[in-house]
């Protein structure tokens, strides 16, 4: 799946890739398993499973529109936002930005890499810094975040309360947010130490709180009836 949304290899060291491409494109007729081939090709230059370093993965993710993060030298490729997700996460982007932008701070949505230690980029949903000047945001990625957030998505609900939550202690992300359309509840974790511990779990009816930004809250009726309130 990677292979088809790689382009621009041609500027890269491994510009052997973009040559045998175009030794490939001189034959005539092309063969119909010139996509197979191409993706064989590739596979043979990156590295992988893995094997995956930083520059690696820089590389692919600055050549392609997909959702890559990187961990453990493995790329894992995240699923498709859906319409719901993106009407969770924006309405709780503009909650945040409401919050922030008369205080300094700054936040984000993905996709924007954020690396959280030496080998492993996650890419949230939504990430967020007190204060904009602060020297972790820069303009390729950022070097941490002081509070961030995943809607969970389907597909695999453990990378984000489990997997990431880890990731994310270890990087000492002050807080994070896992809000979850299935279950239509918010769960906010707040470091101590070098894990989380739960501040709550927030279900309809309820406003989620904020340990870290003084009297934010988020009401979680309207977070997920952003899907059919034209968010």
């Amino acid at each position: 799946m990677l292979a088809r949304n790689v382009a621009a290899i041609d500027d890269d060291p491994r510009s052997k890739v973009g040559v045998s491409v175009a030794a490939m494109s001189q034959s005539t007729p092309a063969p119909p398993t010139s996509q197979e081939a191409l993706s064989s090709l590739l596979r043979d230059v990156l590295p992988p499973q893995g094997a995956w370093g930083e520059r690696e993965y820089l590389w692919l993710t600055d050549h392609t529109n997909r959702l890559i993060e990187l961990a453990g030298g493995r790329v894992q490729e995240l699923p498709m936002p859906t319409d719901t997700h993106q009407a969770v996460l924006l309405f709780l982007y503009l909650l945040f930005h409401g919050y922030l932008e008369p205080r300094g701070g700054v936040v984000r949505v993905a996709a924007l890499r954020m690396r959280v230690r030496e080998g492993t980029f996650r890419e949230p949903d939504l990430l967020l810094l007190r204060d904009r000047s602060d020297p972790r945001r820069q303009d390729r990625y950022w070097l941490g975040a002081d509070l961030v957030v995943e809607v969970v998505s389907p597909d695999d609900p453990d990378r984000d309360r489990v997997e990431k939550r880890a990731d994310y202690a270890a990087a000492g992300i002050a807080e994070y947010w896992v809000a979850d359309p299935r279950g239509e509840a918010i769960t906010v974790l707040t470091l101590k130490g070098d894990a989380y511990v739960e501040h709550g779990t927030f279900a309809r009816g309820e406003a989620a709180t904020s340990p870290l930004l003084a009297g934010f809250t988020a009401d979680v009726d309207a977070v997920f009836d952003a899907p059919e309130s034209g968010v």
